[in-house]
């Protein structure tokens, strides 16, 4: 399991998620820089305008993708958080654009979409990032991971903050996450870390 901590400042922090490998999601929402990671993603900062009730910032993803985009593992196309077809049209707009600067990109999934809505879409450049509600989520996130591996292609869940929640990832065969807690608590990370480990363990023991 890969794992992505949302960026911090901290140096504490950031010694710690580098001691045991974790990588770093760079938010259009946040601070755009990368503290000298190797491997690191883009979120479109979807989420962020969601809670705190503000419109995506267009202008603002593109200077995004273009200062970061190029070395970036993956990029989360632009959505509309519990958006459902309208978030899809939205992520399609960016689909080539996005492509033409990341080798992979990330369709997010919200509240009202289904396999066939995407399933033209995604393949070997084009993976699935699970958002949408926190109930909608759950409800699904062992769908969208059959999907995933009928289909071949990469599986990301979002906000990832529990063993709990690890563990249910790692059952859905999500190829990576992200979350914030270890991020501001450096104190949750050998937990989540330990956690994210176990699908290694279990294929090592088969």
């Amino acid at each position: 399991m890969i794992c992505y901590a949302s960026r911090t400042g901290t140096r504490r922090n950031l010694a710690a998620l580098r001691a045991r490998g974790w990588r770093l999601l760079v938010s259009r929402a946040g601070v755009w820089r990368t503290e000298g990671f190797p491997n690191y993603a883009l979120d479109n900062g979807a989420w962020a305008d969601f809670q705190a009730k503000r419109a995506f910032d267009e202008d603002a993803f593109e200077c995004l993708i273009e200062r970061l985009g190029a070395k970036a593992d993956w990029i989360v196309l632009p959505d509309i958080v519990a958006g459902g077809l309208p978030s899809l049209e939205l992520s399609y707009r960016w689909m080539n654009r996005c492509l033409s600067i990341c080798s992979r990109v990330l369709i997010a999934v919200q509240d009202g979409m289904e396999e066939h809505h995407i399933a033209p879409l995604v393949g070997p450049s084009v993976g699935v990032f699970l958002g949408g509600s926190t109930e909608w989520k759950l409800a699904t996130m062992g769908l969208w991971g059959r999907f995933c591996q009928r289909l071949g292609v990469y599986y990301h869940v979002a906000r990832v903050n529990t063993a709990r929640r690890m563990r249910q990832a790692i059952a859905a065969a999500a190829h990576s996450v992200d979350g914030s807690s270890a991020t501001r608590y450096a104190v949750t990370l050998p937990k989540l870390d330990h956690w994210s480990r176990q699908a290694d363990l279990l294929a090592g023991a088969a």
